[in-house]
């Protein structure tokens, strides 16, 4: 499934994960999936992220959900499980979370931060393809 990818300090990148251990190995931990956004997407995060002392990355105000530590995805629902984004979503996240965030300080759930520009995080490239010449 296509996913939004959202680590600290970098600006989101578009991902494909398959599977609970690709989840896993994206938010480097158990899974949580928690809903603060009126439309029909997730966000997945680590779910001791706080407790295991991750770097803080976004704040999430919606609903009261504070903020999230360590890196988290975001992914459309289905029925029962979680799709791919749809390309208007992949927009309306990638403008959503385009700013990192520093963690200021926290009055109980609420967090304090500011809002700085994000690096672009850098993917290997994909291997190149010898150029064939169409068939005939």
């Amino acid at each position: 499934m296509n996913v939004l990818v959202v680590e600290p300090g970098f600006l989101p990148y578009e991902k494909e994960i398959n599977g609970l251990a690709e989840m896993q190995k994206t938010v480097g931990g158990l899974i949580q999936a928690i809903y603060p956004f009126q439309e029909e997407v997730a966000l997945v995060c680590n779910e001791n992220g706080i407790f295991e002392g991750l770097e803080f990355n976004r704040s999430i105000p919606e609903r009261s959900y504070g903020g999230v530590f360590g890196t988290f995805f975001v992914c459309g629902l289905g029925e029962e499980n979680f799709i791919s984004l749809t390309p208007e979503q992949v927009k309306t996240y990638k403008e959503r979370f385009k700013k990192a965030e520093v963690l200021i300080a926290m009055n109980g759930d609420k967090p304090f931060t500011i809002k700085v520009d994000a690096d672009p995080k850098y993917l290997p490239e994909r291997p190149k393809q010898p150029h064939k010449p169409p068939i005939r």
